[in-house]
């Protein structure tokens, strides 16, 4: 698999579990239903598509975004905005302010895994070295 390639599935990955851990967020009753199979059906369907969207990004010239903390956390919120209302009427009264909602939650995802995850996980192992010595 070329390098290119394997940089698009690492994409695919990362742009997968924070759309889907911001669904599973802005639900109404998400976390007193963890364990509903409806809940997580529509979650793990907002984060494959918006995993593809992120993939499908890479041939363009947005792709560029990526390689920006606050450009990638944007482009991120924005496809998981276009990727949960794809998958689901609003729970809210208002329209549209669920998804909205979980795109800004996927964005804070995003730009606080760039700070944590960067410089493979260096600000982490430190903490951890702190902590337990």
């Amino acid at each position: 698999m070329s390098s290119e390639w394997k940089r698009r599935a690492r994409l695919f990955i990362q742009r997968f579990w924070q759309p889907t851990s911001a669904c599973m967020t802005c639900m109404p009753g998400s976390w007193g239903n963890i364990m509903s199979l409806g809940h997580w059906a529509i979650a793990l369907q907002t984060g494959l598509l918006t995993g593809l969207l992120a993939v499908c990004l890479t041939f363009t010239p947005a792709a560029r975004f990526y390689g920006h903390r606050y450009g990638n956390a944007l482009i991120v919120g924005l496809l998981t905005t276009i990727g949960d209302a794809y998958s689901h009427a609003s729970h809210y009264r208002i329209s549209y302010v669920e998804h909205f909602l979980t795109g800004a939650i996927s964005a804070l995802l995003t730009l606080a895994a760039s700070y944590l995850f960067e410089d493979r996980a260096r600000r982490l192992r430190a903490a951890w070295a702190r902590v337990f010595g």
